[in-house]
């Protein structure tokens, strides 16, 4: 919570300078915070080729039953389907299929429990600009994480302390949580010129009575819906319907926000700051518009605010 926090109010045009933990200040008794209570596996496994030497380097995305995933394979060209990566005793995986985007399906086979010989075995998926390597893998997890399944964490709430949660709430803010496991679709880039023509990976998104409930007592009222992260905003704007209401369930989204795009349920925004060409950035940039969102990465730049995942915050409202 000591990091920095850019405020942008869309109505005035103006932004401001501060530190996070001073994030009260610009939150109003009423306002409800969504929280995306996600939880960083240790996704990442190495291993090698059975009856080879080459070693792979497995990247788990999304959990497809009981023992398939969806991973980013390393290298991907040397494993044919059928063939075996053994990581440790006990735990394996076969390649069943290669599909789109270098994505591959696997089928795992193990001996006990599947998560607890990755707590073992696995590695957190930490960015590579990350010093410390994983050491650091206690601090890429959000203080409310409760739901394991992410590959990346919702970096945004990353500032959060309890203790700041808890002055939130003395203040008459209600915190609710939604669920949306972070995976490819997530921090894939765009590679396309056309950007209509970029295709999201699906990922698992969970909503429940109760938070759909308190969300859209909210919206009645005319209380702010403040997301925290972009995958708080993508839960939500799946969920709603064209009336700003949204609906309690769970399933895969595959919503992609870019400008030009209706917020239905979002009044407000809490992010990190973005690379280019991403899906995230573009998110933003339907927020706040194109040219301002420029203007405020020009001035984030200049005033050498942190960048990425253990960077600093913006908040937009």
């Amino acid at each position: 919570d000591s990091s920095r926090l850019l405020v942008y109010d869309r109505a005035s045009g103006e932004a401001s300078h501060a530190v996070f933990r001073d994030i009260e200040k610009w939150l109003r008794a009423g306002d409800v915070l969504v929280l995306n209570e996600t939880k960083v596996i240790p996704a990442r496994l190495y291993g090698v080729k059975r009856g080879g030497s080459a070693r792979f380097e497995f990247l788990l995305l999304k959990q497809l039953d009981g023992t398939h995933w969806d991973v980013i394979m390393k290298p991907g060209k040397r494993l044919r389907p059928g063939q075996y990566v053994d990581f440790a005793e006990g735990l394996r995986a076969q390649l069943v299929r290669k599909k789109e985007d270098g994505v591959c399906e696997v089928a795992f086979e193990y001996t006990g429990n599947f998560y607890q010989l990755l707590d073992r075995y696995g590695h957190t998926p930490l960015p590579p600009y990350i010093a410390g390597g994983q050491d650091q893998k206690e601090k890429y997890q959000t203080v409310y994480a409760r739901q394991e399944g992410s590959a990346a964490a919702p970096t945004a709430g990353l500032h959060f302390t309890p203790e700041l949660l808890g002055r939130l709430e003395q203040k008459g803010a209600t915190i609710v949580r939604v669920l949306l496991h972070v995976g490819l679709g997530t921090f894939r880039p765009v590679k396309e010129d056309d950007i209509e023509k970029h295709i999201m990976h699906a990922e698992y998104y969970e909503i429940t009575e109760a938070a759909a409930d308190t969300i859209n007592c909210a919206k009645a009222e005319g209380r702010r819906v403040i997301a925290v992260g972009t995958t708080s905003v993508r839960a939500l704007e799946s969920a709603a319907g064209r009336d700003g209401m949204v609906t309690a369930g769970s399933g895969e989204t595959d919503i992609f926000i870019y400008p030009g795009y209706t917020f239905k349920v979002v009044d407000a925004i809490l992010t990190n700051f973005h690379l280019p060409k991403s899906t995230l950035l573009m998110l933003v940039s339907a927020f706040a518009g194109r040219e301002e969102t420029l203007r405020l990465y020009n001035d984030a730049v200049t005033k050498k605010y942190r960048f990425f995942s253990f960077g600093d915050a913006m908040l937009i409202v």
